[in-house]
């Protein structure tokens, strides 16, 4: 029998480590498949699009059904399709008048979301809980930037992929706790930001921009947070943003961590 020499017992420490790593990487950034029980809700398809979203019909909503979002061509990988941010009671930046949200509430989970700007200060959003914004926006590099927890942190803008290009968001979100309906804990987010760690365990303190802008927005100013699961909503703002290859996995997280 051949004995396993320290040079050789190295080499193979290495390829665990890179194979762990790859396989991790599988389920971060770009391309990344669904983890073991994820929910596909958004595939470019018009099909998907109308089963599984919905507007959300808040104080400024301007739209009606069925949902004016296009079904275009991915500008990036031909021959597939994608869906864009396209309704014309958003045109000057008009948000909350054509935002869709996701027919199922969702209290604590682990998503991943891709998303293509199209052009310069092109601008959209992610609320998790149809409450907190995660940001996109071209060329924004302050705390009402690319890739910020809106008005919680600052953006991560190096780890924008650019214009024309696909970005995408890993984020596990722990909703808010409550006790005799009080808020006892505040919702809680990490993410990685095409596949760079970019926020860990950030606490969401309120929801900004108004009733027109989330659920609560209104409330209190945005810091009257309820005790209730929520969509996740996809903002139009007038802008071509296109979406694809999103997905979610329902999550029941005990402790205050949304570390991965």
């Amino acid at each position: 029998m051949k004995l396993l020499t320290p040079r050789l017992f190295h080499v193979l420490l290495a390829a665990s480590v890179t194979l762990s790593v790859a396989a991790a990487d599988a389920n971060l950034g770009v391309g990344a498949k669904p983890v073991t029980g994820a929910e596909v809700i958004l595939d470019g398809s018009r099909e998907m699009l109308d089963a599984k979203w919905t507007y959300w019909q808040g104080p400024r909503f301007a739209s009606s059904m069925p949902i004016k979002w296009k079904i275009v061509e991915d500008p990036v990988d031909k021959g597939k399709t994608v869906v864009q941010t396209d309704d014309p009671v958003a045109a000057g930046g008009k948000y909350g008048t054509a935002d869709i949200v996701t027919k199922k509430p969702y209290r604590d989970f682990r998503l991943h979301i891709e998303f293509c700007v199209m052009n310069p200060r092109g601008n959209s959003g992610v609320y998790l809980q149809n409450r907190y914004e995660i940001q996109i926006m071209e060329g924004d590099k302050t705390k009402h930037g690319m890739g910020a927890v809106i008005n919680e942190t600052e953006s991560p803008y190096h780890a924008f992929a650019g214009l024309g290009k696909w970005n995408s968001y890993d984020i596990v979100f722990r909703a808010a706790r409550f006790k005799d309906g009080q808020r006892v804990e505040k919702a809680m987010v990490t993410m990685y930001f095409n596949g760079q760690k970019v926020h860990k365990n950030v606490e969401i303190n309120q929801v900004w921009g108004g009733a027109n802008s989330g659920v609560d927005g209104g409330n209190d100013k945005g810091k009257g947070i309820t005790d209730s699961p929520q969509g996740l909503k996809l903002q139009c703002e007038g802008h071509d943003v296109r979406y694809r290859n999103t997905w979610i996995k329902e999550l029941d997280l005990k402790e205050a961590s949304t570390d991965f």
